[in-house]
């Protein structure tokens, strides 16, 4: 381990939200992140906006970061930077003002995959001293552009298990919240709803995909006829019956997520579960997770809300780790838009 500090700035465009975070060591010093509200008008991200926000807002976001951190740019160790997945005109802002920072001030810079990130968000020292899973555990990433079954036996050792074949589960949750008419981002909106109607009051068919693979393009596609069928008998439907369609909806999502993390488990023989990524800022899944405590004897690990949705404190805590392994990149980086775990 190191003897000194070791400060690290970490950036994070791989979307919409530009973050930008300081950290000692792997505790967080700040953590400041903006967002698009630009994209609400169009129902979802539009990639030319984004690139074109991360531009304006990035610069600003680091210096606020670097304020609040009290840290000045000539005492930083490295410049860590997602390198994707993500959309490839926001990586390359971040990318770009990476290198940039990099060569300007001599310091290696280290690339991060997005994914590990979300994973590494358990690991992020802060005030309320969360306790982190042990390894190995196993680690269910849910997004809206991934749904993952991780194996994660070392700070940087990941083995994926199984994973979605077609559509993520976040967006069957942002686009059935559109078919219903909600305001985007509709994931946390169908959680809202949800919260106040009956789970069993409509029912779903299950996708049979063999081994630890998920599939949600037919749940979204079976959800669209169910919608339309059941206008034409009542144009008043939806609103009329609103929080019992998120509800079941919701439920049938998680109940398919769960279905096989309790396979993995029992599988892996693992007793440490975690969550990661932004449909892990779901109320419903996040008490379902906590259930499986008492149903299964294991131990559950749920990220603080502001590390669930897309943050620099992820990416930071990461490079941390690939820091003290001498793991660094060369300036020939390119952004990838896809990046395997």
């Amino acid at each position: 381990m190191q003897n000194t500090n070791i400060y690290i700035l970490a950036i994070e465009s791989s979307c919409d939200d530009t973050s930008c975070a300081v950290f000692c060591n792997a505790t967080v010093l700040s953590n400041i992140t903006a967002n698009q509200a630009i994209h609400q008008q169009y129902g979802g991200v539009v990639p030319e906006l984004a690139s074109r926000d991360h531009q304006k807002n990035i610069i600003p976001v680091i210096d606020a970061a670097l304020k609040k951190a009290a840290i000045t740019l000539q005492q930083l160790h490295a410049i860590a930077v997602t390198r994707g997945p993500g959309l490839l005109g926001s990586l390359l802002v971040g990318l770009s003002t990476a290198k940039s920072l990099a060569l300007a001030l001599r310091i290696p810079i280290i690339e991060v995959n997005h994914m590990h990130g979300h994973i590494m968000a358990h690991f992020i020292k802060d005030e309320s001293e969360t306790p982190a899973p042990p390894f190995p555990f196993l680690c269910l990433t849910v997004s809206g552009g991934h749904t993952q079954l991780i194996n994660v036996t070392n700070y940087l050792t990941f083995e994926l298990l199984g994973e979605t074949i077609d559509d993520a589960v976040g967006e069957a949750f942002d686009k059935a919240a559109k078919l219903l008419g909600l305001p985007y981002p509709g994931g946390p909106l169908i959680d809202k709803h949800a919260a106040l109607g009956n789970p069993l009051r409509f029912q779903f068919a299950n996708a049979k995909i063999e081994q630890l693979n998920y599939s949600f393009s037919g749940i979204k596609t079976s959800f669209l006829y169910f919608i339309q069928n059941h206008l034409q008998k009542n144009p008043n439907f939806v609103t009329e019956n609103l929080n019992d369609i998120c509800a079941s909806y919701q439920a049938h999502l998680i109940n398919a997520l769960l279905k096989n993390v309790r396979k993995a488990l029992q599988q892996k023989q693992i007793r440490h579960l975690a969550i990661a990524g932004g449909v892990s800022a779901n109320s419903e899944l996040r008490q379902q997770v906590k259930n499986l405590e008492t149903e299964l004897g294991i131990k559950t690990y749920i990220p603080k809300l502001e590390y669930c949705t897309d943050n620099a404190a992820m990416i930071g805590v990461t490079a941390y780790y690939k820091y003290l392994n001498r793991d660094f990149s060369d300036m020939n980086l390119t952004p990838l838009t896809h990046y395997a775990i």
